[in-house]
């Protein structure tokens, strides 16, 4: 995202939005976004603690602060001409066709993977973590061979981990597997997407106290609020709606978090 566009759009969301993100561009235009300041070259992109697109804006009774998806910028025509950041950009234009296909195939919204791979990789193709995750969805190449992904005799799946194509449908394949395994906590999918499957059964299918985790889960819901309007939001595919006693319905984001742990 360009640095004049960027220090507009956090200026805006400043004022008029509940959810904290924080965000910064790199020396190569790439956009990085948090739930929490790391350091010093973030700035605020909006404010609050609390998603839940069943309310409007108020707040619940622990005094958080509740915004649904896409009230708080959408809500404007300025709001929606910075957000057209997620439409217009080069980097983005050039795989959004890959976004669609991929949601339309495995019944998850569009902007979903939007706000993933922004928090993943800020639509950088060519992106490896420390890890060994690559790509767009910084998939895991054993993850990827788990989901369809065949080393072939001149490219191993990491080289092919890095062509947008093959990278957003490995990683929305598996997106949609964690979405059925938790049985719609798209909050939970996300956290087992960034911890893995395993840390969230663990934590008893919760969120682990991992504060990669909880960062990296409120993130992308704050993005999803962002970038989804909440007269148009949807349940990611037949098996969103919780299952009675959990206190979210089909087509409904909440994500609250406590305070990080200590690292």
């Amino acid at each position: 995202m360009p640095p004049v566009l960027l220090g507009s759009l956090l200026l805006f969301l400043q004022q008029t939005a509940h959810a904290d993100l924080w965000a910064y561009v790199d020396e190569r235009g790439v956009t990085h976004f948090a739930a929490e300041r790391i350091d010093e070259r973030y700035a605020l992109y909006f404010r609050g603690d609390v998603f839940d697109s069943a309310t409007d804006g108020r707040s619940a009774s622990s005094g958080t602060g509740i915004v649904p998806p896409g009230v708080a910028p959408a809500a404007t025509a300025a709001g929606a001409r910075r957000l057209a950041y997620f439409d217009i950009a080069p980097e983005v234009k050039r795989v959004k066709h890959h976004l669609r296909a991929s949601a339309t195939r495995h019944g998850l919204d569009y902007e979903l993977l939007q706000a993933v791979i922004a928090t993943e990789s800020g639509f950088d193709p060519q992106a490896v973590s420390p890890r060994g995750a690559v790509g767009l969805m910084q998939v895991m190449p054993a993850t990827a061979q788990r989901f369809g992904v065949a080393r072939e005799a001149k490219r191993s799946v990491e080289q092919k981990l890095t062509d947008p194509g093959t990278n957003v449908a490995a990683g929305a394949r598996y997106l949609r597997h964690l979405i059925d395994l938790f049985e719609g906590r798209l909050d939970l999918a996300l956290a087992a997407y960034n911890a893995g499957e395993g840390a969230v059964q663990r934590a008893g299918h919760r969120i682990p106290a991992y504060r990669e985790t909880q960062n990296y889960v409120k993130s992308v819901l704050g993005l999803y609020a962002l970038l989804k309007p909440a007269s148009t939001a949807q349940a990611p595919g037949p098996a969103a709606a919780l299952p009675a006693g959990r206190g979210a319905a089909a087509g409904r984001v909440r994500m609250e978090l406590a305070a990080p742990a200590a690292p």
